[in-house]
C-alpha cells in the first residue's frame, strides 16, 4: 500500500476561495472563547415543568423526584405549576400565569421537561407550557444556548415518543438538548404510598439523567452566547440595521 505523504494532502481552501461567503461576517471557532474568563459561582438554576394537572400525577411525583437530585448536585430549582395557565392565544401574554412561567425560564440556565405519554404523544399541557415560551423577548431569546433535559412517564410498556417530540421542541427552542434521558414505564408501580420513587433502574437513570444535566449546564453556560453565536444571524442582523440607518425619514 503507497503511503500518503501530509504534504501531498489538499489543503482545505482559503476563506478567499469560497465566493459565497461574507468574509465579514464568517469567523473561524476560537478555542479560547469556549472558555469562561470569569466563571460564574452561583448554583445552577434548573426550571422543572410536568404535563399533567392529575392530583397523584406521576409525571410531577418524577419531577420532584428530579428536583431532590438536582438539590443534592448544587442546583437552585424551581418548579412550575400549570394549574391555571390558560391555553396558548385564549389569553393576552400578561396573564399572571403566563408572565410566571416566563420569568422562570428567563431565570433558569437549564430545563427539565417531564411529560405523560397519552394518545402516543407528550400531553397538551405539557405543548401548551413550551407554546407559551417565545423565542423571543424583545432582543432577549429565554430559550437559547440553555440545557434541556426531557423525561416521560408512561401507563404501559416503555415508550419513547414523548421524550422524542420534547426532543424537537428543544431543538425548535434552540436549547442544547443532553444526550441522555428517561422513560419511566408502568409509572403506577414506581412510586410507593409516600409518593416517593422506589429503588429501580428507572430511578437510577433519572439519577443519570441530572447528573448530566448538572454537567452539561455547569460546561455550557458562560459560553452559551458563543455557541449559539451563528454566522447566517450575523450577516442578517447587519443587513437589518443597515436598512434601517439608510431608510428615509418618515
Amino acid at each position: 500500500m503507497k503511503r500518503v505523504n501530509v504534504s501531498d494532502i489538499t489543503k482545505a481552501p482559503p476563506e478567499a476561495s469560497i465566493p459565497q461567503l461574507d468574509a465579514t461576517h464568517f469567523r473561524v471557532p476560537d478555542m479560547a472563547k469556549l472558555q469562561a474568563q470569569t466563571p460564574t459561582t452561583h448554583a445552577p438554576r434548573i426550571a422543572l415543568l410536568y404535563g399533567s394537572l392529575r392530583p397523584r400525577s406521576f409525571s410531577r411525583l418524577l419531577t420532584e423526584e428530579a428536583a431532590r437530585l438536582l438539590h443534592a448536585m448544587g442546583a437552585e430549582t424551581r418548579t412550575f405549576n400549570p394549574t391555571g395557565l390558560p391555553l396558548p392565544d385564549d389569553a393576552p401574554d400578561t396573564h399572571p400565569k403566563v408572565q410566571d412561567l416566563r420569568d422562570l425560564v428567563t431565570w433558569s440556565e437549564g430545563m427539565v421537561w417531564t411529560s405523560p405519554e397519552r394518545h402516543g404523544a407528550m400531553t397538551g399541557i405539557m405543548k401548551s407550557q413550551i407554546d407559551w415560551i417565545p423565542l423571543s423577548l424583545g432582543a432577549v431569546r429565554p430559550t437559547q444556548g440553555k440545557t434541556l433535559a426531557v423525561m416521560q412517564v408512561s401507563g404501559g410498556s416503555q415508550s419513547f415518543n414523548a421524550v422524542n417530540q420534547m426532543r424537537v421542541l428543544g431543538r425548535w427552542m434552540r436549547m442544547l438538548t443532553i444526550p441522555n434521558q428517561s422513560s419511566v414505564a408502568k409509572a403506577f408501580m414506581e412510586f410507593d404510598d409516600d409518593d416517593r420513587m422506589k429503588p429501580s433502574s428507572y430511578y437510577e437513570r433519572v439519577v443519570d439523567v441530572m447528573e448530566e444535566l448538572v454537567k452539561f449546564t455547569l460546561l455550557t453556560r458562560d459560553v452559551a452566547p458563543y455557541l449559539v453565536d451563528r454566522y447566517s444571524e450575523r450577516k442578517e442582523s447587519a443587513e437589518q440595521l443597515a436598512w434601517r440607518v439608510n431608510q428615509r425619514s418618515i
